[in-house]
């Protein structure tokens, strides 16, 4: 007798895969740490690139005031500056010569629009400062907008992280598919590198005045 089941063709597989991945884990992996509100929130930084066929906004919690977080969001930068905070090995094999700082550097604690940064092939212009609140950079080709929110919340800060991603090329949304889990890696990595350096400057700083 013949079996009732019948082999289903891979494409099926592949593309109730990729409705499960859209509807259910890439939502959790673009907004991770952040609420509702925040990642559907319009943020300082979102008119630099109005039409994004990408969005991720992440978020986290810093028992710190924002003068201790602003400092380590102010340097961050390949080398010379501060690093990133995240997997320095990852971000160098690369070719980003990130080399994440412990402590501060006193020559990047003033950033200006206009100034800017290599980050691999991307070059990044420093488009928006508001000290203690806002710094958002975007890249030379307009396509890739990184934005850094600092609000305080009864002392503590919360640490918003958002990227804006245009991709003019069918190529680039297909390949921009793989990259958002190790994206989420990366910054989830980065944000808790900040928090932790955010509260031990903001206990020494405390210390220094007991």
């Amino acid at each position: 007798m013949d079996s009732i089941w019948r082999p289903v063709p891979g494409g099926v597989f592949l593309v109730a895969a990729a409705v499960l991945y859209d509807r259910w884990l890439r939502p959790a992996i673009l907004t991770w740490g952040a609420t509702r509100a925040e990642a559907r929130s319009r943020l300082p930084g979102d008119d630099l690139l109005e039409h994004a066929d990408g969005v991720a906004t992440r978020a986290i919690d810093i028992d710190a005031p924002v003068s201790a977080v602003w400092p380590w969001i102010a340097q961050i930068g390949p080398a010379p500056r501060g690093g990133a905070y995240t997997y320095d090995w990852i971000e160098n094999l690369l070719g980003l010569n990130m080399h994440s700082a412990d402590h501060l550097l006193p020559e990047y604690q003033d950033p200006q629009v206009g100034d800017t940064i290599g980050f691999g092939q991307n070059r990044l212009r420093l488009e928006q400062v508001d000290e203690n609140h806002v710094l958002a950079w975007r890249s030379e080709d307009g396509n890739w907008v990184w934005t850094f929110v600092l609000d305080p919340v009864d002392g503590h800060t919360r640490l918003i992280s958002r990227n804006r991603f245009r991709l003019p090329r069918l190529r680039d949304r297909i390949g921009m598919l793989p990259m958002e889990a190790g994206s989420l890696v990366m910054e989830r990595k980065m944000l808790r590198g900040i928090k932790q350096r955010a509260e031990h400057l903001a206990a020494a700083d405390a210390y220094g005045r007991g």
